[in-house]
């Protein structure tokens, strides 16, 4: 494994360069990579520390090509808030991500008496690599993840919910990266965790890698579905901004993944949450009941947080893919590594900022 030889974009990265750089974030992997077939996992992400279920955060959503299944999109999309932490595993694994998220939210202590959970779970399909139809994530891996879950550096590439995906037809899986917005415009950070599986005609830090190194959608003929695959984008800040913001910056989101090189195919599922843990607007119990008022960022203090967003997704599915290592999976396929040696090459070739 390597580090990413650059930083996108012009905004300095957080301390750790990965999502929890925002307070209170923390990551957690179950990484199922066994015998000849099974190249998958779970990847869990709490928000804060807490009972989210009685300490709710604000969150937006947003679907750039909705080809692929988010667990609680409505009920965030109608209320504007998260209570459970975040799942991501793979496709035919959203039942056992709910059912595990559901377990642990109702063992809370101070949950003794909830009687619904809005369970919060993504997937990418990873079916070339993984004997996908096994049905090998459960309920105690969901709740492993969640256990496992920890401040500090976050572990990318082949691991947790990235195991078995691919990224623009190399070994992809788990990136994360932050950006700090200049003080002058507030300060704040933004986090992203992306799970790469999707595809199209790579461009890095605005270098066109996928046509260098000849391996592109619509190469060869113009049914080649390379492009096809899903994304799951997780943003999270501690600007203190409303859920309405949060949907906006989680549109953002998508500029990053476009910058990267994908068009956001007929059969990519796209999604993005975002969701804030400043304590001005979380949606305490005493708060929910008669009139509420929250400090938040007005509109026109939006714009820095939405680049920051963009580099912050852009930068790491580039570290997602540089991370990954050369995997062989299920009836024997395998996903090469993006050769690191080339890529720096070309960078340098265009002068954007290889070492």
């Amino acid at each position: 494994m390597i580090k990413t030889p650059f930083v996108a974009g012009i905004l300095p990265p957080g301390p750790l360069n990965a999502i929890t750089d925002i307070p209170g974030v923390t990551v957690g992997h179950v990484t199922l990579n066994q015998g000849a077939s099974i190249r998958t996992g779970v990847t869990a992400i709490r928000p804060h520390p807490g009972n989210i279920f009685q300490d709710k955060l604000p969150a937006g959503f947003a679907a750039g090509n909705g080809f692929g299944k988010f667990a609680g999109a409505t009920q965030i999309q109608e209320l504007g808030e998260i209570e459970t932490p975040i799942i991501l595993t793979n496709t035919l694994s959203v039942a056992e991500g709910i059912a595990g998220l559901v377990e642990w939210t109702l063992a809370q202590p101070g949950n003794e008496r909830v009687l619904s959970v809005n369970a919060v779970v993504g997937e990418t399909n990873d079916g070339v690599l993984n004997d996908i139809r096994g049905r090998h994530v459960t309920k105690q891996h969901v709740l492993d993840a969640l256990a496992a879950c920890a401040p500090g550096p976050v572990a990318e590439g082949c691991v947790g919910a990235g195991t078995g995906t691919q990224a623009f037809g190399w070994k992809g899986g788990i990136g994360t990266a932050s950006r700090a917005v200049p003080k002058g415009a507030g300060g704040w950070m933004v986090g992203a965790l992306v799970q790469t599986n999707y595809g199209g005609v790579l461009t890095i830090n605005g270098a066109p890698v996928g046509q260098a190194l000849g391996q592109y959608y619509l190469r060869e003929k113009l049914d080649d579905a390379s492009a096809d695959g899903s994304m799951m984008i997780v943003l999270a800040t501690d600007a203190p901004l409303s859920d309405r913001n949060l949907a906006r910056l989680a549109r953002r989101a998508f500029l990053g993944i476009a910058r990267t090189g994908s068009s956001m195919s007929n059969g990519s599922g796209d999604y993005a949450l975002a969701f804030s843990t400043a304590e001005s607007v979380r949606r305490t119990p005493g708060r929910r009941k008669g009139a509420a008022s929250y400090e938040e960022l007005p509109n026109d203090a939006m714009s820095p947080l939405f680049h920051a967003a963009v580099e912050a997704v852009e930068e790491a599915v580039y570290r997602a893919m540089l991370q990954a290592v050369t995997t062989t999976g299920h009836e024997g396929r395998e996903l090469k590594a993006i050769p690191h040696e080339e890529v720096a090459r070309i960078l340098r070739h265009h002068r954007l900022g290889a070492t």
